[in-house]
């Protein structure tokens, strides 16, 4: 087990949470828990996790951002399970893994409501690792680039402790995913807890929410709609942009590895807004606008993975480029728009 720090595991593992596990004429499947999985990435992994006929997923959503939309393949399939649940509230069910996903993870929505985010973050931590305790489950976090701030190294890699803003408008999001990965560890080194932290960068792909105020979704639904697209100032920042399949598939290589992390899952192709914007203007419409508008605070200047750690232990790279992943989102953003190509 590959670790910061010093194990020390409790003397007799808690059972697991099905008597029949290791039955011999009937094993039970296994129990997945995804919380935060009616939103845009915890979806696609329900999806990839449903293809296996061995697990049972139970989704906990209070969709705050996320929707039941996004689930609707499968209401109804017996081995799936919905629980609309709030996670700052304690949830006691018996489950072998946890994918703990849920936090709103757009600028707009964590401002919305800061106080809401931390609690997420740091209550709704707690309460995942509580769970782990009792059940004896791995618990992966999804923690974020955020961690690193506006960020001094280039690329950024996992020793890099970060240069954050403590008390600035994103803080909520930024800290607390920070105090989310200290209780990981600490939950790891006092209890013996199987830990799995991802440090997951920009995602997108099909069911982002089209209003998040992310810039892929921005851009997007801007050149489907005719409007301009509005590039924060200076338009040289940089973001690196991973297509949500390539995510899932490094998520679930984490969690069935030896590693505790924190590992970065995310694409190196690097690009600036605007590099971005002519991207989207060449392959969606041609004829849109790019204008400029003023930034927001905290905004990083610079964000780029140094994957080499995924690579090495995950055997994990991405393989979606931008120019195919982008008319993908653009076919799911049309279908919800109900606006199709101009011939």
């Amino acid at each position: 087990m590959a670790s910061n720090g010093n194990n020390h595991v409790s003397t007799k593992p808690p059972p697991e949470p099905s008597p029949l596990r290791k039955a011999k004429f009937f094993q039970a499947n296994m129990r997945i828990l995804v919380t935060g999985g009616a939103g845009f990435i915890g979806s696609h992994l329900v999806d990839k996790l449903m293809q296996n006929e061995k697990n049972e997923v139970i989704v906990v959503d209070n969709y705050f951002t996320g929707s039941k939309d996004n689930l609707k393949q499968w209401i109804g399939h017996p081995r799936f399970e919905l629980i609309r649940h709030d996670v700052t509230e304690p949830l006691l069910i018996e489950v072998d893994q946890i994918y703990h996903l849920a936090c709103p993870a757009s600028p707009v929505f964590y401002k919305y409501n800061p106080v809401k985010t931390i609690k997420t973050n740091v209550i709704g931590t707690l309460n995942m690792l509580g769970l782990a305790k009792r059940t004896g489950a791995r618990i992966l976090l999804t923690s974020t680039s955020e961690v690193y701030g506006d960020p001094l190294m280039h690329p950024q890699d996992e020793t890099y402790w970060g240069n954050v803003n403590p008390i600035g408008v994103r803080s909520c999001y930024d800290e607390g995913k920070r105090v989310a990965e200290t209780l990981m560890f600490d939950y790891h080194r006092q209890h013996g807890i199987e830990i799995r932290i991802a440090r997951i960068f920009n995602t997108y792909g099909p069911r982002m929410n089209i209003d998040d105020g992310r810039v892929v979704s921005n851009f997007i639904a801007q050149a489907i709609r005719d409007e301009a697209l509005t590039v924060q100032l200076p338009g040289t920042q940089t973001r690196s942009f991973c297509y949500v399949s390539d995510m899932v598939n490094g998520l679930m290589r984490l969690m069935e590895g030896d590693n505790t992390g924190p590992i970065n899952i995310g694409n190196p192709g690097e690009f600036t807004m605007l590099e971005l914007a002519e991207n989207v203007k060449k392959l969606i419409n041609p004829e849109v606008k790019i204008i400029t508008v003023e930034n927001t605070p905290d905004d990083p200047r610079q964000r780029k993975p140094d994957i080499t750690k995924a690579k090495k232990l995950l055997g994990w790279e991405p393989k979606v480029k931008l120019c195919d992943g982008l008319p993908l989102m653009e076919e799911d953003f049309r279908g919800r728009l109900g606006i199709s190509r101009k011939k």
